[in-house]
């Protein structure tokens, strides 16, 4: 046994030492990759010969590399520019990783493997259930303002503006994030995307159901004809009558929602309360050969059983 514990006290130093070196060689080859880029730009475009930018996973050439041959990566970087951060792939993939292994570490000089891969695995995707929830505040945003949104592009349009006009207007008037997407299909438009194509874009930055709306009924009156203004003013009076009733569904499931935390935190917080009180009590818990593994699957069943509910109590309208 002692032989074993020397044997894994080596093998987490040396993990330990490899991602320190590897993330000092990686900072080291950003910098350099940082200061050739500033060269480049220096030259300006005639000899530089491209104006267009190449978009990169990482800044790193070989974690660029790495991560290129990953599927995943364009769903990862996607969902990043949907969340509208200003966050590379590289980074944020050397941050899962980096928290994945910390954790692990920790839990693993405690409670064991398993409690530790299981950790390690949660920690790690942290990062990516953060842009996730910061994606889905801004569509809930979005959704929210875009009615007065159509309801200020429906009067522009009956005031005579053409299209193109009636976006840079709103795009100045409105707030984010309806104005940041709209002065971006703005400007695609206007320097020769055509609409179509900028609004392809706009289904693609904001996947939401109104926006695919929106989209349909540009594209059809662009083909057929008719009072765009009245199409914008009854999508405008739908929408809003859908998010009236998002809202309803949200405060009716909001009990739910704290039911299930409420029934996550609280054997947690027995269980403080009894090692504060009586030690001795789950001592005996945790000195059991298989009370580790049961802690484990206490934790793991209460963090699948919050999901559960919140899966349960999230109703789709």
């Amino acid at each position: 046994m002692l032989i074993v514990s020397i044997f894994l006290f080596f093998v987490l130093t040396f993990l330990l030492a490899s991602i320190v070196v590897a993330i000092s060689w990686m900072a080291f080859l950003k910098s350099r990759a940082e200061e050739s880029e500033a060269e480049r730009g220096e030259l300006g475009a005639d000899e530089s010969g491209s104006l267009i930018r190449t978009e990169r996973l990482s800044t790193i050439n070989f974690w660029d590399n790495v991560l290129a041959r990953f599927d995943f990566m364009k769903i990862l970087r996607k969902r990043i520019a949907q969340a509208d951060l200003n966050w590379s792939v590289g980074r944020v993939t050397i941050a899962m990783a980096l928290a994945g292994v910390v954790v692990f570490l920790i839990v693993f000089r405690w409670f064991g493997l398993v409690p530790a891969l299981v950790s390690g695995c949660l920690a790690g995707f942290g990062p990516y259930a953060y842009i996730l929830r910061l994606r889905n505040k801004r569509f809930q945003r979005f959704s929210e303002n875009f009615p007065d949104v159509l309801d200020s592009l429906s009067r522009a349009l009956r005031a005579g503006y053409p299209l193109s006009a009636s976006m840079d207007m709103i795009a100045a008037e409105t707030v984010a994030p309806v104005s940041t997407e709209m002065r971006k299909t703005a400007a695609e438009a206007n320097l020769g995307v055509g609409w179509n194509r900028a609004l392809e874009n706009l289904g693609q930055r904001v996947p939401l159901l109104e926006v695919n709306l929106f989209i349909s009924a540009v594209q059809l009156h662009s083909r057929t004809g008719g009072r765009l203004s009245e199409v914008m003013s009854g999508l405008a009076e739908n929408m809003r009558e859908s998010v009236a009733l998002k809202g309803e569904v949200r405060a009716l499931a909001a009990h739910g929602k704290l039911t299930g935390l409420i029934l996550t935190i609280l054997p947690i917080a027995i269980a403080a309360m009894m090692m504060y009180v009586s030690p001795g009590y789950m001592q005996v818990l945790y000195d059991h050969p298989y009370g580790k593994d049961l802690i484990t699957a206490a934790v793991i069943c209460l963090i699948v059983a919050h999901f559960v509910i919140r899966r349960i109590v999230d109703i789709k309208v």
